[in-house]
């Protein structure tokens, strides 16, 4: 996952290095309710490292808090995949509020993790690319589809999207800094299983 700036002197930070010294480091953040965590492992192809999720009935996040200046690097870069999807389910409800793979962009607007706001971009089993709707859980995070199955199932997709652009729009919120990058893969409303790859 990198973001980086549109231009000759471009700045680019790398946020995940799927290193097993990063690994280590990663705060795991369970759903709660949800019966299990999701798995993740660490793998290699031809392009580098990449992160493996397998979630059965499960929900659970890895997430970095690092602080980002949005003025320089307002965009947000990722590569990834989604083998087995979730066909079928209304992404929009409650009962069937899940993806395959979504990177979280986290802003702390308040003391208590609940006032936070994000920006929730995901790959979608059932919706077009660039749609878009609030969180069925909190109006505080906006599901947003960079990339679907309809279009790209198992194959590896490389999406990019501005990120401080983002704010703006759905949060009325002028960012120059954003203060963490989260990865969730989950099946815990829908009690489906999926595998996607970062």
């Amino acid at each position: 996952v990198y973001k980086r700036q549109q231009s000759l002197s471009a700045e680019i930070i790398k946020v995940f290095d799927f290193t097993e010294i990063e690994f280590e480091t990663l705060k795991v953040k369970k759903v709660r309710g949800a019966d299990n965590k999701t798995k993740y492992s660490l793998g290699k192809n031809e392009n580098g490292n990449f992160l493996r999720s397998d979630a059965e009935n499960a929900a659970s996040g890895l997430g970095k808090e690092i602080k980002i200046n949005l003025s320089k690097t307002p965009f947000l870069n990722i590569t990834w995949k989604v083998e087995k999807d979730l066909s079928g389910i209304i992404e929009n409800s409650k009962n069937g509020h899940d993806y395959a793979a979504r990177v979280f962009i986290i802003k702390k607007t308040g003391v208590t993790p609940l006032s936070n706001k994000a920006m929730n971009y995901v790959f979608s089993s059932n919706s077009d690319v660039n749609t878009y709707h609030p969180s069925p859980f909190t109006k505080k995070s906006i599901d947003y589809v960079l990339s679907t199955t309809k279009e790209n199932l198992n194959e590896w997709v490389t999406v990019k999207v501005n990120v401080k652009d983002h704010f703006k729009k759905f949060h009325n919120l002028d960012l120059d800094e954003i203060n963490g990058v989260a990865i969730m893969s989950d099946t815990d409303n829908s009690k489906l299983s999926s595998i996607a790859y970062y």
